[in-house]
């Protein structure tokens, strides 16, 4: 059982890291904003090829920032109509920010500034700092906070996050919303993992072939077998491919985050599940959101599944994320 517990953490959480400064020490690196940032070391040319190609699907011109945190430098690719209210958007473990490709075309970035993170330690070009791994979710709350800082927002946040990157959302608004009141306006969690449920076994035991030794093919049989087959955008699928490639990285774990914080603070909070994720069981999960958050409008979308969401159902997450 304590075996099974740290695999249920590893697949939860998958690959993330991050790190801490000294007190009194800054990092002295400066803001790229040009077209082609410098890249991450693991990142190859046949990676670089792929993701390029998901972010020719994205709509307008895509301004790629490197922003310089504590932990490392982190890429932040943005479209959208500048001075619209700003979106910013965590894609869920071992996928990359050109996942949110489809929800800006069908609309989310029609009336809102789009900021699509690529997670620190995890595939795509965010470069971690050297020595400098995270070991808390509480790291992973002040890096997002340091990007937060490095856009410099106009106007209050919309927060988004799909799986991991939900539970990481969901970590930073617990613990930094009450710092930064007039920053995060709203939360929006998609398909949590690891908030409001635990995982299911067999989604783990499925799960740990692509974990232990990630392959292509290892990597489409889990998605083919979580979608239930749904047709994939072939592009994001050869972009997941060359992810395999990339090395893995100590993940960060720890526990759900803080419910009752977050039900304190002043902030509209969203909550979609995917009606047939594998990873957990919908219904229960969304019973459990909504005892937890009172004041949380939660739904759950029927006939898709979790790692499908942000593709299949983009329509309706840009109809949501536009929402005032």
């Amino acid at each position: 059982m304590a075996g099974l517990v740290v695999v249920v953490h590893i697949a939860s959480c998958l690959l993330s890291r991050s790190a801490r400064l000294s007190p009194g020490e800054t990092l002295e690196q400066p803001v790229s904003r040009t077209p082609y940032p410098r890249s991450s070391p693991s990142a190859g040319s046949a990676f670089r090829s792929a993701y390029d190609e998901a972010l020719a699907g994205w709509p307008g011109p895509v301004e790629a920032a490197e922003l310089p945190t504590p932990y490392g430098l982190t890429r932040v690719n943005s479209c959208g109509p500048d001075g619209a209210p700003p979106l910013v958007l965590l894609p869920g473990g071992g996928a990359t920010s050109a996942v949110w490709g489809a929800c800006a075309a069908a609309g989310a970035a029609r009336t809102r500034r789009v900021h699509a993170v690529d997670l620190v330690g995890e595939p795509g070009f965010s470069v971690p700092a050297p020595g400098r791994a995270p070991r808390t979710p509480e790291d992973l709350a002040d890096w997002l906070g340091a990007v937060l800082d490095g856009l410099a927002p106009r106007g209050p946040v919309t927060l988004a996050g799909h799986s991991y990157g939900a539970w990481i959302a969901a970590h930073h608004a617990a613990h930094h919303a009450a710092r930064r009141p007039a920053r995060l306006g709203r939360l929006v969690l998609l398909d949590p993992t690891r908030v409001f449920a635990g995982l299911r076994p067999g989604y783990v035991l499925r799960a740990l072939p692509v974990l232990v030794r990630p392959t292509p093919e290892r990597i489409r049989s889990f998605l083919a077998w979580e979608t239930r087959g749904a047709a994939l955008d072939p592009a994001w699928l050869r972009l997941q491919d060359e992810t395999a490639r990339f090395p893995t990285t100590r993940p960060v774990t720890g526990p759900r985050p803080d419910l009752a914080r977050l039900a304190e603070q002043d902030v509209r909070v969203d909550v979609l599940f995917a009606g047939r994720a594998r990873c957990h069981d919908a219904g229960r999960a969304a019973r459990a959101a909504r005892e937890a958050l009172p004041g949380a409008r939660v739904d759950v979308l029927p006939g898709i599944s979790h790692h499908a969401l942000p593709l299949t159902a983009a329509p309706e997450i840009a109809r949501l994320l536009a929402e005032h």
